[in-house]
């Protein structure tokens, strides 16, 4: 039996901060009925000053370390995905390692908008295909209410803040990560982007007046082809294990929003109950949603041994993916 990468166990951190849709309509023209009907979001979690994204990434790391019963001094690599780091330089991986006192391991971010933790989970897979006795840390992390404009009713209503993680390693046994599959077309980068705080458009009064530090986002533009791109990964996932729509047991997608959740259920020919949704409590924290709706999920008791899972991602950049895995 080959070499496969296991999940060990996972954790999330949420800030404290509960924003709900009826907060929202005092702050900006718009209705709990309105979000809700077009996102299926009724609230979403914001950090506060305490909370940066390195902080809501190491408890998020501590919680999955302590289920897998790993200690820090274990781990071999710390990979965060995530676009809003604490700073560009020490990285968010390289904060949180010192957190955690995971003196062994190396430690990176990779930017791959939404998609960064399943970016990081085929990174790590295949670290430890190569040497099985690797600890992996893969967290997803994000503090998007730092990069959101609190007066564009189009995308404020959308984004929370929040981290989740996983711990990898490696087994023999018939279980584990089965494949994993990575996409991107720059070409269409500008449907959803922050256009200022890079080296491109560096900070000055003047692009703070124009709002370049905030997300913008074609949204009608960008749904078109997350619907399109999510479902050709999905089945390009499944005939790679020879499995049909039915034979996935818990479907954990990207919680961007619950009517591409709801296509994919429908394409794929899955039930309700084979689809994990949170996106009505957290809105969309990018690259954080997967790895905290794994962990929901896990700590749910929807994770048992054999469960087949198939995940998807799709994010800003565009990147998507997927990844099948037997529990």
């Amino acid at each position: 039996m080959p070499t496969r990468s296991i999940i060990l166990g996972t954790g999330a951190c949420l800030p404290r901060k509960v924003l709900t849709n009826f907060d929202l309509e005092k702050m900006v023209d718009t209705s709990d009925e309105w979000i809700t009907t077009r996102t299926g979001i009724r609230q979403r979690r914001i950090a506060g000053d305490d909370e940066p994204n390195s902080r809501l990434a190491t408890e998020a790391a501590r919680r999955a370390l302590d289920m897998a019963g790993v200690h820090p001094r274990e781990l071999d690599l710390v990979i965060v995905g995530t676009m809003t780091p604490d700073t560009p330089m020490p990285t968010t991986a390289c904060l949180v390692q010192h957190a955690l006192g995971a003196k062994n391991a190396g430690a990176f971010d990779l930017g791959a908008a939404c998609s960064g933790f399943l970016y990081g989970l085929s990174v790590a897979d295949k670290f430890i295909r190569d040497n099985r006795r690797l600890k992996v840390l893969v967290i997803g992390s994000e503090v998007l209410s730092r990069r959101t404009n609190w007066q564009d009713r189009n995308t404020c209503v959308l984004f929370g803040d929040g981290a989740g993680a996983a711990v990898l390693t490696g087994t023999r046994e018939d279980r584990g990560i089965l494949s994993t599959h990575l996409h991107a077309d720059g070409s269409l980068g500008d449907l959803l982007t922050i256009r200022g705080l890079g080296t491109a458009h560096p900070v000055t009064p003047e692009l703070l007046e124009k709002g370049w530090q905030y997300i913008e986002m074609q949204g009608s533009e960008v749904f078109k082809h997350a619907v399109r791109s999510l479902e050709g990964v999905a089945w390009e996932a499944l005939e790679a294990n020879g499995w049909r729509g039915d034979d996935v047991d818990l479907l954990v997608a990207h919680q961007a929003n619950v009517r591409i959740l709801d296509f994919l259920r429908d394409r794929l020919g899955l039930s309700r109950d084979q689809v994990f949704i949170n996106i009505d409590k957290y809105g969309n924290t990018s690259a954080a949603s997967i790895p905290i709706a794994l962990d929901e999920a896990n700590r749910a008791g929807r994770l048992a041994p054999g469960t087949r899972v198939l995940i998807l991602a799709f994010g800003g950049g565009f990147t998507w993916g997927a990844a099948a895995l037997k529990w």
